[in-house]
């Protein structure tokens, strides 16, 4: 499995905090330029429409019937800035009548009379904001219509509103300015703890298998459990192995003493006989190192399977798979002076891994036949019991209660030790019943004589229960 690219946790966290701050802000200064730009708009239209109305007010009816407009120099003072902005004006009579001013500033077409409207234009090439007031004069009998349109440049509402804008954008940059500096120590004082919690665990020794006590943040501790969980998997695995390793050299340095004596015993033989004596005698220890060789593979094996969950099982005619197996022991109990049968009508079906099955039915019946003895009879048995029970039963010596409990641990022996054996049997069956949801029992045989070994199995389906076309017909 490739591994990503290491980051930083305080830059990611920084990143998400800080990116949608920056976007708010953005969009805020947006809102904020709309907002300067209506406001300086307002402050100058309100002088604006000052200064026309006072124009307005110097309309005058003179000799004739014609207007007569006096600027008053007031109404153009009131538009003067430090911005240098220019001011233009004209006067308008009844429609298509000139008064004064600059007669090619525009102006707005239909403005109510007594309203003042306002518009956004250019003059000369330069933007414009024109404030358009239309008034009447009265002449004692009628009233004459007419139109004063100011104009000013916009370089000071400009200026305003740019000067909002970079206020407002200096107060947010030192505001997203001041909460990164509080993220960054927020969050390295938050990661203080895991730093402490790396250190505390790079100090530690290789073989400190200790839970881990670290004082950690909540969002943490479930981490630290998992950590701690593992740690203590971890130390039992280990000290299994120890114990395990310790056993098998036990186990493994007899049989290799003995080679050795016996090949010593053969080169100082003073006759072939007693060299055959001896070869026989290192013959029979590389036997029983072989044994415990292949039972030691096979609880290699059967680890391995529990590590993978064994993914794919099978569905497996229990009946007919034991029935072999003891057809195949038939000839090695007849040479030990042993009856072996087996009883089973029905046939069951189990989900299973084909070997590993077949190695916990043959350790059955090698135990058996090892240990029952000359003129027993030993019984495999295969039947229906809330689930599917396989029996080995014999009516040998069998097992005192202490140990009973005793043999189901590696390594560990009952009965006559004199016999071969390295004490794993019964512990590899009862492990691999235990990997097919299985359960080992071992009890007293019936009539109070021998030892009855029984391993229970969930059922997967009977002969009976199976139907045309079911993918465990065919096994």
């Amino acid at each position: 499995m490739r591994r990503g690219a290491a980051y930083s946790l305080r830059r990611r966290l920084l990143a998400w905090l800080l990116a949608p701050l920056v976007l708010v802000g953005l969009l805020a200064l947006a809102d904020t330029y709309r907002e300067a730009v209506a406001t300086a708009n307002t402050v100058s239209d309100r002088v604006l429409a000052g200064s026309a109305l006072a124009i307005a007010e110097r309309v005058v009816v003179g000799e004739g019937a014609a207007l007569e407009v006096d600027i008053p120099y007031v109404a153009l003072e009131m538009l003067t800035s430090a911005a240098q902005d220019r001011v233009f004006y004209r006067v308008d009579g009844p429609p298509g009548t000139f008064i004064t001013g600059y007669e090619t500033l525009p102006t707005i077409e239909g403005v109510a009379r007594e309203t003042t409207a306002y518009a956004d234009s250019t003059f000369r090439g330069e933007p414009i904001r024109l404030a358009v007031l239309a008034r009447s004069a009265s002449t004692g009998t009628s009233s004459i219509p007419f139109v004063v349109t100011v104009a000013e440049t916009t370089i000071a509402r400009s200026q305003l509103a740019r000067a909002i804008l970079i206020r407002s954008a200096l107060r947010l940059g030192v505001l997203i300015a001041g909460a990164a500096l509080i993220v960054w120590f927020a969050v390295t004082a938050s990661l203080r703890p895991l730093y402490r919690l790396r250190d505390a665990i790079a100090e530690r020794s290789p073989d400190d298998l200790k839970p881990i006590e670290q004082v950690v943040p909540q969002e943490v501790r479930g981490l630290v459990d998992t950590v701690n969980s593992f740690i203590s998997r971890l130390n039992s695995a280990l000290e299994a192995m120890r114990h395990f390793t310790g056993n098998a050299s036990h186990q493994l340095r007899t049989p290799m003493a003995i080679i050795r004596t016996q090949l010593a015993l053969s080169s100082r033989a003073n006759s072939l006989e007693e060299a055959r004596a001896a070869a026989r005698a290192g013959d029979e220890a590389v036997a029983h190192a072989e044994r415990i060789l292949a039972q030691l593979l096979l609880l290699a094996k059967i680890d391995a399977a529990a590590s993978e969950k064994l993914k794919s099982l099978e569905t497996l005619n229990l009946t007919a798979l034991a029935r072999d197996i003891a057809t195949d022991h038939i000839m090695r109990a007849n040479v030990a002076g042993i009856d072996l049968g087996f009883e089973g009508g029905e046939e069951l079906f189990v989900r299973a891994e084909p070997l590993l099955m077949g190695e916990l039915i043959r350790n059955l019946i090698d135990n058996a036949i090892t240990y029952a003895g000359s003129g027993a009879e030993v019984t495999v048995r295969v039947a229906r019991a809330d689930g599917v029970l396989l029996e080995v039963e014999d009516n040998g010596p069998g097992l005192s209660a202490e140990e009973i409990s005793r043999v189901r641990r590696r390594f560990a022996r009952g009965g006559d030790t004199a016999k071969p054996g390295a004490g794993l049997g019964l512990p590899i069956v009862e492990e691999i019943a235990t990997l097919f949801g299985g359960s080992l029992g071992l009890s007293q045989a019936a009539g109070r004589r021998g030892l009855s070994v029984k391993v229970l199995f969930p059922q997967a389906f009977s002969t009976s229960e199976m139907t045309v076309g079911d993918p465990g017909a065919a096994v």
